[in-house]
């Protein structure tokens, strides 16, 4: 099957000789990701790679799993939705795998998930927040916790730091994710009973927002919500304070990056996110990690890598419950049987699985059952509120 993909095949045991691509060992634990390596998207998509690999590192270097190493075959889906139907259908059909992470955005795995759940293979969203998502099917995964669980929580955190009262509003309308951010924002502000003074959209791809910021600040609002991803979020923040909206910015999850300091550069403080993820959150399991990521890639992990990271923990643990049996159908089920059970403490913090039902009530997929923590940014960092 032809793909685009950059299709690279990436095994733990060797991870510092990846130029050296090979075919996996019949023991070997073979498991797939879908991942926007390339385009927009991929300013989580890279974090996202970092955060396997190395807790791949850190698996294979223990024994593995019941002494067979784990090998990730990464794909590159683009941060595109027509990308990820081949990239999954070569995972799943030509490379075999036993299940596969990803893919990056809500709008690429609501229209590549259900091909998962239509073959019976468990796909597991690290990075994907819409609503919905899960409600697909009983082989849908994600330890991202959804824009319903986090966004009330921000809101209520800004109001108490910083006096909001009333707000204006901007979100993308044409993307699955951020039209979702906008509907968990308006629910929370009306059932947190804020006002709203305007309310504008821009589509994915622009660059000039100072339209709609010129009509948000002439209604004179306490704070802006902002439901986007990083390419127009940063932007969006930059042009604000060029226009003297030096308001603070309530954001979702696709603005929970340290990538926002180099994008939005001086323009980035006053913004909040919430995430069971914090780098500032100095428990044993998250100082860790940052310590054994800043040591690997000489760089600040974020959300999108610690969620990566405790994903790959949850997969492994869910194998050490099971016997495979080289019956791949067997062992697809088996895996996902024994996912929903398990329970960790991981850099994101005390994680467990809870599962949702569908629209016809039916039991479906599993979110994360997690705490969010909510951030401000403040001279290039993110800071606990509390």
């Amino acid at each position: 099957m032809k793909t685009t993909s950059i299709g690279v095949r990436l095994m733990a045991a060797a991870i510092a000789l990846s130029a050296a691509f090979g075919t996996a060992h019949a023991a070997d634990i073979k498991l797939g990701a879908a991942e926007a390596l390339s385009g927009g998207a991929a300013q989580y998509g890279i974090a996202i790679k970092n955060g396997f690999l190395l807790a791949l590192d850190e698996i294979n270097a223990g024994g593995g799993v019941g002494g067979n190493k784990l090998v990730l075959i990464l794909e590159d889906e683009q941060g595109k939705k027509e990308e990820v139907a081949n990239v999954f259908k070569k995972l799943f059909f030509q490379d075999n795998v036993l299940m596969t992470f990803g893919p990056t955005l809500s709008n690429s795995a609501a229209s590549g998930d259900p091909i998962a759940q239509a073959a019976k293979i468990v796909v597991f969203g690290t990075s994907n927040t819409a609503d919905g998502i899960t409600t697909i099917g009983d082989y849908v995964f994600r330890n991202s916790v959804t824009e319903a669980d986090v966004l009330p929580e921000t809101l209520k955190m800004a109001v108490k730091k910083s006096g909001v009262k009333k707000v204006a509003v901007l979100y993308g309308n044409d993307d699955v994710f951020t039209k979702n951010g906008y509907d968990n924002f308006k629910k929370a502000l009306d059932d947190q009973k804020i006002p709203v003074t305007t309310t504008e959209t821009y589509a994915k791809g622009d660059v000039d927002f100072k339209a709609q910021l010129t009509k948000i600040k002439a209604t004179n609002p306490d704070a802006l919500v902002l439901s986007a991803l990083l390419a127009e979020g940063a932007p969006i923040m930059v042009q604000a304070r060029q226009l003297g909206l030096n308001v603070p910015v309530i954001g979702g999850n696709g603005m929970n990056s340290v990538k926002v300091f180099d994008l939005a550069k001086g323009s980035s403080d006053g913004l909040y996110v919430g995430s069971p993820w914090s780098f500032q959150n100095a428990t044993p399991e998250n100082t860790k990690f940052i310590k054994a990521y800043t040591d690997k890639y000489k760089d600040a992990p974020d959300q999108f890598a610690a969620q990566a990271y405790d994903a790959m923990y949850v997969v492994a643990d869910a194998l050490k419950k099971i016997k495979l049996t080289g019956v791949l159908a067997t062992d697809r089920a088996a895996l996902r049987d024994a996912l929903p059970g398990v329970k960790i403490n991981g850099a994101t913090g005390a994680f467990a699985f809870r599962q949702v039902k569908d629209k016809d009530g039916k039991q479906a997929g599993y979110d994360a059952q997690q705490v969010p923590i909510v951030s401000v940014t403040k001279d290039g960092k993110f800071v606990i509120e509390k």
